[in-house]
């Protein structure tokens, strides 16, 4: 899976320098992302004095923000379009590296077919989304760590107020809780994800074998018998996402509140601006989010670690079947050996 794309010859060019391009494209945008925040002091700070005012700054501030709302999601944009690409090359090379390994195995593996066209197509995908936030994640950590530090002078709540930095600590304990809480409530999802996937698996492929022959396959008695196994893993699937959803969805309604419940009071008592709480309440976010990337993307991980099982027990039996087995012809024509290496 990885030494495919990232090891092999071929595909250097793409895998690394397409890699710092996306990286680099990530950084732009962090840096608006903090641009946005800076904006969003001076222009609350604004409305919160509007009286003292003239309504044309309004309208500067307002025009100020497109400057930089308008470049950021235009590199956005094309950064998505680009990532894309780049996940859809990284399928194109694990499936080039499997299709003449799988073709000069004569046994048979289980779910093959579903492993080098689905498999690898969710597994480019999910790795491709993923590896984009974890980069962007660690770059906004980077970029608004010391703003939340720097806002952290104006915490009036007792306590809280007491330990330096306390903003970006507090970022970081209720990520990580809300990270151990997420483990124990979905620590059965994985292998419950690669069960279904295989029950999936011998349920399409009776279906596959029907549509050429459906006097020996796909009888009505078999597929009922399977798709009985679907579905029972289904609901199994679905009850345990059930109260991870419960989990999840009261975690993220919590985390709104915390920076209100820390910086608020000093709203009242003049210690801190409406712009500065709104300002925090950005960087809080941020930093939070960061912290809990792999929280919100509990579900898609899991997903991710299934797959991974089925891809990784895949290649362990092409190399067991490689080992032992007798290298032959293969029924297809060398024009058609030679299109691996044109399509690669």
């Amino acid at each position: 899976m990885i030494r495919a794309f990232f090891a092999s010859r071929h595909w250097w060019l793409f895998a690394y320098g397409g890699g710092a391009a996306l990286l680099a494209s990530l950084y732009y945008q962090v840096h608006f992302s903090v641009l946005i925040n800076s904006w969003y002091g001076s222009f609350y700070n604004l409305l919160q004095e509007a009286a003292k005012h003239n309504v044309s700054e309004l309208w500067e501030g307002i025009e100020a923000f497109l400057w930089l709302a308008i470049p950021y999601v235009l590199l956005a944009t094309i950064t998505g379009y680009a990532t894309r690409l780049y996940g859809f090359a990284w399928r194109q090379a694990i499936t080039m590296d499997y299709l003449p390994r799988w073709r000069t195995v004569t046994a048979e593996i289980e779910g093959a077919s579903q492993r080098i066209q689905e498999d690898t197509a969710r597994f480019a995908r999910i790795v491709e989304s993923l590896g984009l936030q974890i980069a962007r994640a660690v770059m906004t950590l980077i970029a608004f760590i010391p703003i939340l530090a720097g806002l952290s002078e104006k915490v009036i709540v007792p306590y809280v107020s007491a330990m330096p930095n306390s903003l970006v600590w507090l970022a970081c304990a209720v990520s990580l809780g809300g990270m151990l809480v997420s483990w124990f409530v979905g620590a059965k999802l994985p292998m419950l994800e690669y069960n279904n996937q295989k029950a999936e698996a011998a349920f399409r492929k009776e279906l596959v074998h029907g549509e050429d022959d459906k006097i020996r396959y796909a009888s009505v008695p078999v597929l009922i018998e399977l798709f009985t196994g679907v579905r029972q893993n289904y609901y199994r699937l679905y009850l345990h996402y059930g109260y991870f959803d419960l989990w999840m969805n009261l975690y993220d309604q919590l985390m709104v509140v915390v920076p209100y419940v820390i910086m608020g009071p000093g709203l009242f008592t003049g210690a801190v601006t409406l712009g500065v709480l709104v300002q925090t309440s950005n960087a809080f976010s941020r930093v939070h989010t960061s912290f809990a990337l792999f929280i919100h993307n509990w579900t898609t991980i899991t997903e991710l670690r299934s797959i991974h099982m089925r891809l990784a027990e895949f290649e362990r039996n092409l190399v067991r079947h490689e080992q032992s087995t007798v290298p032959y012809e293969c029924s297809a024509s060398p024009k058609a050996d030679s299109e691996y290496e044109n399509l690669a």
